[in-house]
């Protein structure tokens, strides 16, 4: 899920190139929309028809497709200035609006959940804030992208834990938490490798604008 403004590739696949800006009408923002619409239908899948399966199936697909917007929008040079602030967005409202979701539904335990809503919010003020004051770069580290990684795929899994019985609930779980736990610990060391990378760009977003005045 932070790489707003990041000059590589979103996905962290492929070479640096220069963004050729598109507007919001690009493929890559389309498929990044579209995976912020389901969000709606994961919700409803959970609550409305309590389907704890389907559910997750759906955010297990959706973390599955979050390289893909990054990957076209490189392939087919269809980097946009508001794709670089959309994908994370949509990365964070996953998240938060997925884990917050399972929170309520109690299909999750509450510490892991709640250490990961707590950093994917804390995380996106801080650079909220970071952008405004100046900082014009901000690229995401491996650790970050592992991290998230392995917490997509973690929640989904608790879901089907909670969804199933029998020896199928643990296996699921099982597998959650050796997805979930190293995913949880490379992104708060990769948070905190965030606050000296957004001091260096903010400095040096200083200086470039004290040189072109």
């Amino acid at each position: 899920m932070g790489r707003a403004l990041a000059d590589r590739d979103p996905s962290g696949v492929g070479a640096t190139d220069a963004p050729v800006d598109g507007g919001l009408f690009t493929v890559p923002n389309l498929i990044t929309i579209v995976r912020l619409c389901c969000l709606p239908v994961y919700l409803w899948l959970l609550f409305g028809r309590e389907s704890r399966v389907s559910a997750a199936i759906l955010l297990a697909v959706l973390g599955a497709t979050d390289w893909v917007d990054g990957f076209v929008a490189r392939r087919f040079r269809q980097v946009s200035e508001i794709g670089k602030i959309l994908d994370p967005t949509a990365d964070r409202l996953l998240f938060i609006v997925g884990v917050g979701a399972m929170i309520v539904d109690g299909s999750v335990p509450l510490w892991f959940a709640w250490a990961v809503v707590v950093r994917e919010a804390v995380v996106s003020v801080v650079l909220a804030g970071a952008f405004l004051a100046g900082m014009d770069r901000f690229d995401v580290s491996w650790w970050g992208k592992s991290g998230t990684f392995g917490l997509m795929f973690s929640f989904p899994m608790f879901l089907l834990a909670a969804g199933l019985h029998g020896s199928a609930a643990i296996g699921w779980e099982a597998a959650a938490w050796a997805c979930g736990l190293p995913g949880l610990i490379l992104s708060y060391y990769a948070a905190s490798l965030y606050v000296p990378q957004m001091r260096r760009s903010l400095a040096a977003g200083r200086r470039r604008r004290e040189l072109a005045t």
